[in-house]
């Protein structure tokens, strides 16, 4: 028989030629790469970048700060760095500079001043002015009042004018009771007609006196001729309150009253020959002669007097008409 040579031995002798040679090619890569790798390594010291102070704070506040932590190596640093001037723009702020003293201490808007308490009425004072309360708060001390002056002439015509008329007086001294109370030019009134005794005696203004004496002559008398002649003349006009230094209606707050100033005269009752007093009270609904007197006596009082409060005002002049001269704008006055 004819020998043939067996082909799978070479085809498996030529995959094992081409396998090691595979082999020794990655051999050869590794080889190669280990020692470009060996040769590219970092050089044991090289250039270290500087750290930014103002970055490392912001992004994490608890580490150290720049001027505590570890210098650089000598071979990179020649020469320790100085601590950057602060007034430098050019180098780097940790920190913001603290604000000035004198901005600091500086109040905030209404902030108050530190200091010892300012005197009231003073700007900046936190306590007002006894003036800036309301009138009706005031009391007498606080209102700074001032007796008013009486001019010579007026004074000498109005006493004149009491004189016709008969009224019996005297002058007196000056009254200043402090705080403005008292009369610069005061009378003293016994009869506020012939023959009709003020009782007790008043001690008032010429002015007042004048009113009383022409409302008793024109209407009191008058009045009483007609509602009660059975009761004869009136002798007697008993007063209440002449000059008194007070506010009004005796109040501990207020307006100053006309009996400070000797402006005012209160009248309890009227006196006559025969009969008894008519005393002053509410006669509203009365519909007697009497009733009629009073209601007319109190009427006219506006006609001489530029303040009249009677019985029916309220409830201070429930026993007496309050008279007075107060001088009002536009000759105002106030009857009620």
């Amino acid at each position: 028989m004819q020998r043939k040579t067996p082909s799978c031995v070479v085809s498996s002798h030529g995959y094992e030629e081409s396998d090691a040679l595979r082999k020794l090619s990655t051999l050869a890569i590794l080889v190669a790469a280990t020692a470009f790798l060996a040769g590219a390594r970092l050089p044991p010291q090289g250039p270290m970048p500087e750290p930014r102070p103002d970055a490392g704070q912001a992004t994490n506040p608890t580490s150290p700060s720049s001027e505590k932590a570890e210098p650089p190596a000598p071979e990179e640093v020649p020469a320790p760095q100085p601590k950057p001037d602060l007034k430098d723009p050019q180098a780097p702020v940790p920190h913001p500079p603290p604000a000035p003293q004198a901005a600091q201490s500086k109040p905030e808007p209404g902030e108050p001043m530190q200091g010892p308490p300012l005197p009231p009425g003073s700007p900046g004072s936190s306590q007002p002015p006894e003036e800036a309360k309301p009138p009706g708060e005031q009391t007498l001390d606080e209102q700074n009042l001032t007796i008013e002056p009486e001019s010579d002439a007026e004074h000498a015509e109005c006493t004149a004018a009491l004189q016709s008329l008969g009224v019996v007086f005297k002058d007196t001294p000056r009254i200043d009771d402090g705080n403005g109370c008292g009369i610069d030019k005061p009378i003293i009134v016994s009869e506020a007609l012939p023959g009709i005794r003020l009782k007790p005696e008043a001690t008032i203004r010429c002015p007042a006196a004048l009113a009383l004496a022409r409302w008793m002559k024109d209407s009191v008398i008058p009045a009483a001729s007609a509602a009660l002649p059975e009761q004869g003349r009136i002798t007697t006009v008993n007063q209440a309150t002449s000059y008194m230094c007070r506010l009004r209606n005796g109040a501990g707050t207020g307006k100053v009253s006309e009996h400070a100033r000797g402006n005012a005269i209160d009248i309890a009752s009227f006196h006559f020959e025969k009969g008894e007093d008519v005393a002053v009270r509410s006669r509203r609904e009365d519909s007697t002669l009497t009733g009629a007197f009073q209601r007319t006596v109190s009427a006219a009082g506006c006609l001489y007097f530029t303040t009249v409060l009677d019985p029916e005002s309220d409830a201070a002049h429930e026993t007496h008409f309050h008279l007075d001269v107060i001088e009002r704008k536009g000759g105002y006055r106030y009857c009620h």
